[in-house]
């Protein structure tokens, strides 16, 4: 029987596991790996104490600090994921892939959110022909060609910055007149003699053979069909929870994310709290993942001793 089981290894569940080690809280982290969402990025430039670093570099700090300071209190369950999530008598009960089951007093779900897929005629055809959703992983496949990203975050606008290193152009498509990305990173990107931006558009249709050679889009103003001659379609069109373990168990809204309080990140079943991308938390960045890990533990540590 463990305190605390801590699922996820992300930047909220590596902050949480920290803590817990230095709680000294028996703790099992159990993830498939180290890094979340952010371990494909080329550059990271908000890491606070960090001006840049890479995914695989940021990563490898969370394994550092994680490994420095487990000791034997907290034990690491990497390569495996969490498939079940049980209330049982007087505990919590996490199963894994390979039938494991781990049992605490207490649980914190950090599983972050998975990529979303374009929802258009063409996109699954097209996937891995073209229609990708990793910019770190493809991107050089694309040099001296023509790309198109769809997204107006800071995913979508960071991915676009990072093809106009190679790519012979890019174009970034977003729905809507307003983009969510940071206005700096807007302006960088505005400024680079490569880059086209379309907004207000809606992209309906992939098109090619047996690669994609084409991006159709409806001008939203207009209602005009267009479409764009590209190699590459690159899609940062949002994120899903991945809270498909724990439905049933806690209070999710009406996108799959876990209901928390923001004052200390607790679900609505007693012993249960949730941290980072997973969670309805407004803003999502590694560094509000990481705090809201941190805080959760101060608040799991009390929980675990007054029990």
């Amino acid at each position: 029987m463990y305190d605390l089981i801590i699922i996820g290894g992300g930047p909220a569940g590596v902050a949480a596991g920290v803590y817990a080690a230095r709680k000294r809280l028996k703790t099992v982290l159990i993830t498939e790996e180290i890094g979340g969402q952010s371990i494909v990025s080329e550059g990271i430039e908000n890491w606070i104490g960090t001006p840049k670093m890479s995914g695989a570099e940021l990563a490898k700090t969370f394994s550092v600090h994680i490994d420095a300071v487990k000791g034997d209190i907290v034990t690491l369950e990497l390569g495996a994921r969490v498939t079940a999530l049980t209330k049982i008598e007087g505990a919590f009960k996490a199963t894994t892939k390979d039938g494991s089951g781990y049992r605490s007093k207490a649980v914190l779900i950090a599983t972050g959110a998975g990529r979303r897929k374009l929802d258009i005629k063409g996109a699954d055809k097209f996937e891995n022909k073209g229609v990708t959703y990793c910019a770190s992983c493809d991107g050089p496949l694309f040099s001296g060609m023509d790309v198109a990203v769809i997204g107006g975050g800071n995913a979508g606008f960071e991915t676009a910055l990072q093809l106009l290193a190679y790519a012979k152009s890019v174009t970034l498509i977003h729905r809507h007149k307003d983009f969510k990305a940071d206005q700096i990173t807007v302006e960088k990107a505005r400024a680079h003699q490569n880059m086209r931006i379309i907004a207000y558009s809606e992209p309906t249709e992939i098109t090619g053979e047996q690669f994609v050679t084409g991006l159709k889009y409806t001008d939203k103003d207009s209602g005009e069909i267009k479409e764009l001659a590209v190699s590459g379609i690159f899609a940062e069109v949002g994120v899903i929870p991945s809270t498909g373990f724990a439905e049933g168990l806690v209070k999710l809204d009406q996108i799959k994310r876990i209901k928390v309080d923001a004052r200390n990140q607790r679900t609505d079943v007693d012993g249960v709290w949730a941290a980072g991308d997973c969670t309805d938390e407004l803003y999502h960045q590694n560094n509000i993942a990481a705090g809201d890990g941190v805080k959760a533990l101060e608040d799991i540590y009390l929980w675990v001793k007054k029990q």
